[in-house]
């Protein structure tokens, strides 16, 4: 009697060349939207991408919290309805830029020296195109993701995502109904390790947020008399102490498994548990310098507002600070910068939110990794603390796990990191095309 083979897996069909081609002009497109946060606003960019999605079939919903503040929402169902939906999201909005500074117009999309230059090349409209660019891919060839996708084109993200994500997990959670994991920005960008190996760090933890006004209350007075109630001494050496504190480090799991492969493919043998653990981590070169950002608490000043008199001594000045911390080590943050304030100094919290870490396992990290790895067989992904936060934030909430990945590999000689909300930002033409090829597979086999 014979039996029926069971069916093997269905093979990944790969980015097609149409694909790689117009996630350039997609980008370009995106980038000519003045979607400046906050001088400007979302609307006549969320419509375009309405509009491209339709093009292809896809029915999306836009959302507006507030007039301009637009977010658009699809669904691309999957072969397997029994799985929970995987969200990828990405934001529509840029900081602000200085056309004098730059080197071309910063909404001119313009393509120069092999790379896409403009304002949101990498944070992040460059990964919004690849969004748009696979699912308009899927659409045409019939290709069905393992799962049911959900795009999420978000507003607001670079002010704390009040009119996008928060707003919507707040007001439209159906939206997400079915969402168990999501994706977005914070990590799968290339960093190298050395001439030819590449390390991608997947994020899957994110410091928090502790943004603070400090007011200092004193003794107003004339500008020519003693005055030991100054204000504005009192604020000046509070944030003298927060600026020039150095916090201890605090190794989490992301980052200690960060630095532990790094030491493992360069053959170092390096000891995370050593009493004198900066000169172990210099071993480590430049990858210890990339990683300074997460290996501890920080708090940095940022603003000072005070007077409006040359000689007269005000009775109140402010002041902002970022502070920002590890998972697990909030607390430590609040005392240290308690016991750093002077007594006529109080603090209040200007945007106070949570920091995220989720383990690095299961069949969507696999996927990723297996994804970056078929595109680059010399890069090597790992886990990764985000120092700075995302719309991530918000969709925990939901119970969401969250990742930061968006596939792309970068010239050795691009300071990466830099360019955001920098000079001339400008994301690698090839690099577009490689995060279209690693969506393509990742939607399929995760």
């Amino acid at each position: 009697m014979s039996t029926t083979p069971a069916p093997g897996p269905v093979p990944t069909v790969p980015a097609s060349e149409e694909a790689q081609r117009e996630v350039v002009d997609l980008c370009a497109e995106l980038i000519r939207f003045d979607t400046s946060n906050p001088t400007s606003d979302e609307r006549a960019c969320a419509d375009w991408v309405v509009a491209r999605l339709a093009e292809a079939g896809i029915a999306s919903e836009l959302v507006e919290s507030a007039p301009g503040r637009a977010n658009v929402v699809a669904r691309i169902p999957g072969t397997d309805p029994a799985r929970g939906a995987l969200l990828v999201h990405g934001h529509l909005d840029v900081v602000p830029a200085d056309a004098a500074e730059w080197r071309v117009p910063p909404f001119s999309g313009e393509i120069r020296d092999g790379y896409l230059w403009g304002r949101g090349a990498i944070d992040m409209k460059d990964t919004v195109a690849v969004m748009l660019a696979t699912a308009r891919h899927f659409a045409r060839t019939g290709t069905r993701p393992a799962r049911e996708i959900v795009l999420a084109f978000l507003a607001d993200e670079e002010a704390g995502g009040r009119f996008g994500a928060h707003w919507l997990v707040e007001h439209r959670p159906e939206l997400f109904a079915g969402v168990t994991e999501a994706i977005g920005e914070g990590g799968g960008f290339s960093y190298a390790l050395d001439e030819t190996r590449r390390l991608y760090p997947i994020e899957n933890a994110q410091r928090g947020m502790a943004w603070m006004e400090l007011t200092a209350s004193g003794r107003a007075g004339h500008g020519s008399s003693p005055n030991d109630e100054n204000a504005v001494t009192d604020l000046a050496e509070s944030l003298t102490r927060i600026g020039r504190h150095t916090f201890p480090v605090r190794l989490i799991e992301p980052v200690r498994a960060l630095l532990a492969e790094a030491a493992r493919l360069q053959g170092i043998d390096l000891d995370l548990d050593a009493e004198d653990l900066d000169a172990e981590l210099a071993k480590l070169g430049h990858v210890a310098d990339f990683m300074q950002v997460v290996l501890r608490n920080s708090a940095n000043p940022t603003m000072f507002t005070a007077g409006y008199q040359t000689n007269v001594i005000p009775g109140r000045a402010t002041a902002r600070v970022d502070g920002r911390f590890l998972p697990g080590h909030e607390q430590e943050l609040i005392d240290t910068i308690d016991a750093l304030l002077l007594p006529s100094v109080s603090r209040q919290w200007v945007n106070h939110d949570i920091a995220m870490e989720t383990s690095f396992d299961g069949p969507l990290v696999d996927a990723m990794c297996a994804a970056v790895r078929a595109e680059d067989p010399d890069g090597h992904p790992v886990p990764y603390c985000n120092p700075g936060g995302t719309d991530a934030k918000a969709f925990t909430k939901l119970d969401i796990r969250c990742f930061g990945f968006k596939g792309l590999k970068l010239p050795h000689d691009l300071d990466y990191g830099r360019l955001f909300h920098g000079v001339d930002e400008r994301v690698p033409l090839e690099g577009l095309r490689f995060g279209v090829r690693v969506m393509t597979r990742l939607w399929q086999e995760c």
